[in-house]
């Protein structure tokens, strides 16, 4: 599989609790790949929880960090990156994000919030009602998480192992149109 990637990176998009970082890391492991969470890396690099960079910052500083970690990420190979939830939002990230190949991980709406419920990390979810916070931040991200390569729809009780090879086994019908090109 690594072969057929020929190096080209794995971006993972989604939703926060769509479970981009634990697939990806399973991913990594699959195809001999380094893996990367752009929402580590920039905590790393700035020395603060998210929590603490949007309270600071704010949503438009957190972006701006996201952005640049993420240009900095692109201009390597051979890694599974497991991006932050709003990613998507800017344009410009687009451009880094099409140097690889695209996974959307798509999470039901109640499977997010069960997954959530009990996470207070989550800067977007300091909501009186987190549930239609969580629904309307989908609504506004599944037209952007819709342009990815790879659309795989995570059912309830499907293991992170199940999800990572159905990532797996959808790889080579995207690669095959885009060598036809």
């Amino acid at each position: 599989m690594s072969s057929l990637l020929q190096g080209v990176n794995l971006y993972l998009i989604g939703m926060m609790g769509a479970g981009k970082t634990t697939v990806g890391r399973l991913l990594a492991k699959h195809l001999g790949y380094g893996f990367v969470d752009t929402d580590d890396v920039i905590v790393k690099a700035a020395g603060k929880s998210i929590n603490q960079l949007f309270a600071q910052e704010g949503e438009a500083g957190f972006r701006q960090l996201e952005s640049d970690v993420l240009a900095q990420i692109c201009a390597y190979t051979k890694l599974t990156i497991a991006t932050g939830g709003g990613i998507v939002l800017r344009r410009e990230n687009w451009g880094y994000l099409h140097h690889g190949l695209i996974v959307w991980l798509d999470v039901p709406l109640d499977l997010l919030y069960s997954r959530l419920a009990e996470d207070t990390t989550r800067p977007l979810l300091q909501d009186a009602d987190p549930k239609g916070k969580l629904r309307s931040l989908l609504e506004q991200r599944t037209p952007l998480y819709s342009q990815a390569d790879l659309h795989i729809t995570v059912q309830e009780g499907e293991t992170p192992e199940e999800i990572a090879k159905r990532v797996l086994g959808a790889i080579p019908s995207v690669l095959k149109t885009q060598v036809s090109h």
